[in-house]
């Protein structure tokens, strides 16, 4: 069931198999994501889910890396068409963000809340229209809403532990077809 506007919650998630957002350098390690990022798979993934949304939801941290990251990817000539019209819609998106320390925006089309997610994206879903995009892990686990209203999309990048699929799969002795990898 969707809700009196149509605008769907769609919650995009990059995990490497082992479950993590990141490579084994902590937080700020992007190697393992990147990687799967930059494939065909990911970017024509990415261009069906942003392609309807008029609003990105993102926590602190995603935004300071994402806002910090696709803007001067959007100026690129050189760039995959594919990741410059992401991130023309990430630029030129309305952008919430969700922080506990910040108290005012530091990109265009951005405000910035300190209140509970799922209040704020019931609110984003009763006006405004286009679907809304959540590209964050953390605000992902705290945003709830009716069946049916939300979809959530996962990707998992090909690494385990650091290590590409291809040798972890190897070393495990499965075969990566028939087990879905």
């Amino acid at each position: 069931m969707t809700d009196s506007t149509g605008r769907r919650v769609t919650a995009n998630l990059s995990l490497t198999l082992d479950g993590r957002y990141h490579g084994p350098g902590g937080p700020g390690d992007m190697g393992a994501i990147v990687s799967y990022a930059t494939t065909e798979v990911a970017r024509r993934h990415l261009t069906r889910i942003w392609e309807s949304a008029t609003t990105a939801v993102l926590g602190r941290l995603n935004a300071e890396g994402f806002l910090g990251f696709w803007p001067t990817v959007a100026a690129d000539e050189n760039a995959d068409p594919r990741d410059r019209g992401y991130a023309k819609w990430l630029v030129d998106a309305e952008k919430v963000v969700f922080s506990t320390t910040l108290t005012e925006a530091q990109w265009e089309r951005t405000r910035v809340v300190n209140a509970p997610a799922a209040d704020v994206v019931a609110d984003l879903k009763s006006t405004g229209s286009g679907d809304i995009l959540v590209n964050s892990i953390s605000m992902a686990r705290q945003e709830t809403g009716e069946p049916g209203s939300r979809r959530s999309t996962s990707a998992c990048a090909d690494v385990l532990c650091g290590q590409r699929r291809d040798s972890v799969v190897g070393r495990a002795g499965l075969e990566p077809a028939a087990k879905g990898l």
